[in-house]
């Protein structure tokens, strides 16, 4: 398994497969139609113009990727990012989410976001019990606020202080940072 930055040419129709059962067989994501590989290449894009998007490669095969995105717009949000991950099923439970999420904190303390939050549709032990292995707390929950295959379902949110606050204003985050290569 080799973790990388993604390209959008590259790696759109390997994430887009590997998001699609998500969407179209369970609640962890709240979309009802799965993007194609162009909506995929432009989501990629949009978002990797301003933070990380990394992906897990099984020889020349995307089998998972993780990425961060705005928290709210608000200015005072700016050291906050929104992260979220997604395996294939062949290839959870094998370390691949400690790997995808490590790469992408890595990127976002370089570029100087203190503050990981993510929201983990419930149920969904597995996706708990990485985000609380990785050091998420748990801080609240939004009560039946998506409704999908006929019913409404609740979303957990978590964070993780990736920099800790002091009392000094924190210096600007920068542009997103790249990964090491060798």
């Amino acid at each position: 398994m080799r973790v990388r930055q993604a390209d959008p040419d590259r790696d759109a129709a390997g994430c887009a497969a590997v998001y699609e059962p998500f969407v179209r067989g369970t609640v962890i994501s709240f979309q009802e139609r799965p993007p194609d590989a162009a909506e995929m290449r432009g989501r990629i894009e949009r978002l990797s113009a301003r933070y990380p998007w990394v992906v897990a490669e099984d020889g020349e095969t995307v089998v998972g990727y993780a990425y961060a995105s705005p928290h709210r717009e608000r200015a005072a949000y700016r050291w906050t990012a929104d992260v979220a991950i997604y395996i294939e099923s062949g290839h959870q439970g094998r370390g691949l989410g400690r790997a995808l999420y490590e790469a992408l904190f890595e990127l976002l303390v370089a570029q100087g976001v203190r503050m990981a939050c993510a929201g983990v549709t419930l149920p969904n032990r597995a996706s708990v019990a990485l985000h609380e292995r990785l050091g998420f707390q748990r801080v609240g929950v939004y009560r039946r606020i998506g409704w999908k295959f006929g019913a409404w379902h609740d979303v957990a949110w978590y964070q993780r202080e990736l920099i800790p606050a002091d009392g000094d204003p924190p210096p600007e985050p920068g542009p997103p940072a790249r990964l090491d290569q060798s």
